[in-house]
């Protein structure tokens, strides 16, 4: 602990070093898979009053059969718990159902696995990763790492507070309004995501009359999250998308970057503002032009965004009993998600326009690069809320006008599939990390990763454990 800051970096096996670095020294004899899984376990023990994992492998860990072969052999992890891995339970944070064990894994933990990774066990989300942060109605919410009494974010807020404090390097987070985005600004991660069909759908999203959900990862260096996609890319390659192939610096390319400080239905806070302006003038010194720009997305498009939010928890509140488990009980679904079925329940009949428009989004969203290579904005609206500000317990209406302000930026991606990923860059005056965000055209990852390299070797990431 330093500071308040809570974390378990120590003089073990897994040192300081990121998960391209472990695998390395894993390929070179220098320290084995079982001995980082180790390192792992005990340090998961020392960050356990953070409440990040929902279940724990550490006394089975579990790789994929060809593991040696994968880049990231030997790299200890965790699965978010809304993805199966074959007998192990998936509770997708909810105390609605008895979870039971899965028959068979997911496309995305096999696809994951094949990078060679150790899986120590499952991450806690809020339920049905519904919230924007990690806290429950009558459960002990996850902390974040630079602050227990603040939020990790979410809904990947277990994965990304075990990265940040150094329990594992990488950790598998997903996102359908920002889920792999707003925690990793939360925690001071990398987290990118991923033009819509560049991995295998995940399951849960293809059920969707719009697919919004897309798999990933968070970690704390470019480099990690550059590994996995090259990783990803070997063994599912879309070829509607350019390739990524593995990127590994900054690109020589100077581009043209559009700037939003604001969003259209929230204005963000001063400090929030000061590090996405601090980092727009940091791509400027490297040669960028970066202009002014709007986001052509308003009010509008945040409350049919809601009320697709509401015809997701309908979906799950109506048919859980025959999706997620026969146990499933509605009564005991927690107020979040109660809210935002009769929510829907009571505008159903805009259903039809709504899907119209947020499928018409992905044209306004390609627009936007026909001048611009890439926008520049801030990942969430203000700084990280103190724990019970967005909790589920909140009244409905209050909860969801704060979650509006709050996630203002990040769900324009998951609707229009364009890829965006979030850099820590800034800070609070108190030392909680401030994400910057990146957008850029479909398919272009590798714009996103090279400028995120250039940003990272300029100004290396503020460390929890400095």
């Amino acid at each position: 602990m330093t500071d308040g800051r809570v974390h378990a970096f120590g003089d073990d096996a897994l040192g300081e070093h990121d998960a391209v670095a472990l695998a390395a020294a894993v390929r070179s004899g220098a320290v084995s898979p079982a001995e980082l899984a180790a390192a792992a376990a005990g340090r998961a023990a020392r960050v356990e009053a953070l409440r990040p994992v929902a279940f724990a492998l550490h006394d089975a860990p579990r790789s994929a059969p060809g593991a040696p072969d994968g880049p990231l052999y030997g790299v200890p992890t965790y699965l978010k718990d809304n993805v199966d891995l074959l007998g192990v339970p998936t509770g997708h944070g909810s105390a609605a159902f008895r979870a039971r064990p899965a028959r068979r894994s997911a496309p995305f933990t096999e696809l994951f696995m094949t990078s060679g990774v150790t899986v120590l066990g499952k991450t806690r989300l809020p339920e049905f990763g519904l919230n924007a942060t990690t806290e429950y109605a009558a459960a002990e919410p996850v902390r974040n790492p630079w602050d227990p009494s603040r939020s990790a974010g979410a809904s990947s807020g277990g994965s990304a507070v075990l990265v940040a404090s150094g329990v594992v390097p990488i950790a598998h987070a997903n996102d359908g309004g920002g889920s792999i985005r707003i925690p990793a600004a939360a925690c001071g991660l990398v987290g990118l995501k991923p033009t819509r069909g560049r991995l295998v759908p995940n399951e849960q999203g293809r059920q969707l009359p719009l697919d919004i959900v897309t798999d990933g990862v968070v970690t704390r260096s470019v480099r990690d999250t550059a590994a996995f996609y090259a990783a990803a890319e070997q063994q599912h390659r879309n070829p509607a998308l350019p390739p990524i192939g593995l990127v590994e610096g900054p690109g020589s390319r100077k581009l043209r970057i559009g700037l939003v400080v604001d969003s259209p239905i929230a204005v963000s806070d001063d400090r929030t503002r000061r590090a996405v302006e601090e980092t727009a003038a940091r791509l400027e010194a490297m040669g960028h032009q970066v202009t002014p720009a709007t986001l052509p997305f308003g009010t509008d498009f945040s409350r049919d965004f809601l009320l697709y939010w509401g015809f997701i928890a309908f979906v799950i509140a109506s048919t859980g009993r025959l999706v997620v488990d026969r146990s499933f009980r509605s009564r005991d679904l927690d107020p979040l998600t109660t809210g935002l079925r009769r929510s829907f329940l009571r505008e159903y009949r805009r259903g039809p326009g709504v899907l119209r428009r947020l499928r018409q989004a992905e044209r306004t969203y390609a627009g936007i690069f026909r001048d611009h290579d890439a926008i520049l904005s801030p990942t969430l609206a203000h700084t990280t809320p103190p724990l019970g500000h967005l909790s589920p317990t909140v009244e409905f209406e209050e909860l969801t006008e704060r979650l509006l302000r709050y996630v203002a930026f990040t769900p324009v991606n998951n609707v229009t599939g364009g890829p965006a990923i979030t850099l820590p860059t800034g800070a609070a005056p108190d030392g909680l990390p401030i994400g910057v965000h990146l957008s850029a055209a479909h398919g272009q990852e590798r714009l996103l990763l090279e400028l995120a390299f250039a940003l990272e070797a300029g100004r290396p990431w503020r460390r929890i454990q400095d």
